[in-house]
């Protein structure tokens, strides 16, 4: 009599095991499908044009690891994380890094130059003037939003936010090999 009493329960405890199991198996494929898109998703085809009025198109960039960093003089992150980012280019530049900050339409163009020469910055400052370059990469409205992109144009990351510098270095050693 036990046995039959307990059928019930066992089966009920079965049900939610295979329910909690499918919900499992579900949100795997959904994570799994969201990097797999992240990771082949290529970067927009754009002209990047610095402050010098020099044009730079991603396609002038395939064969190299480019970092492209959307940033603003008034945004205080940026600020903060511009050093780091001056040092992270510098100590991967002879290894093929480029790396392309992109100030946001809103930032006055005289604040940016007088930004980038007074922390004479090394790489190309590029002014998004109309905000297209932001909208080309997924509508940018956050600062800083930094994307990592491999040799072979896709976007292998995505940082909103200061970067983990020792994530962020882990990934150039690893894509610039």
């Amino acid at each position: 009599m036990t046995t039959t009493q307990n059928s019930p329960a066992r089966a009920a405890s079965r049900s939610t095991w295979i329910k909690l199991l499918a919900v499992l198996l579900v949100l795997a494929t959904a994570v799994a499908g969201y990097f797999s898109f992240f990771a082949q998703q290529k970067a927009p085809e754009v002209t990047f044009v610095d402050l010098q009025g020099n044009k730079l198109n991603t396609q002038d960039l395939r064969g190299k690891v480019v970092m492209v960093n959307f940033w603003a003089t008034s945004c205080t992150t940026c600020v903060k994380e511009m050093p780091q980012m001056v040092e992270t280019y510098n100590k991967y530049k002879g290894r093929g890094l480029e790396f392309v900050a992109v100030a946001m339409s809103y930032d006055p163009p005289n604040y940016v130059l007088n930004f980038a020469q007074t922390r004479e910055l090394p790489f190309k400052v590029a002014l998004d003037t109309s905000g297209t370059l932001a909208k080309s990469f997924g509508d940018v409205q956050m600062t800083p939003t930094t994307f990592v992109i491999d040799k072979q144009g896709h976007i292998v990351k995505r940082y909103l936010g200061e970067p983990d510098w020792a994530g962020l270095h882990a990934l150039l050693e690893q894509s610039l090999t």
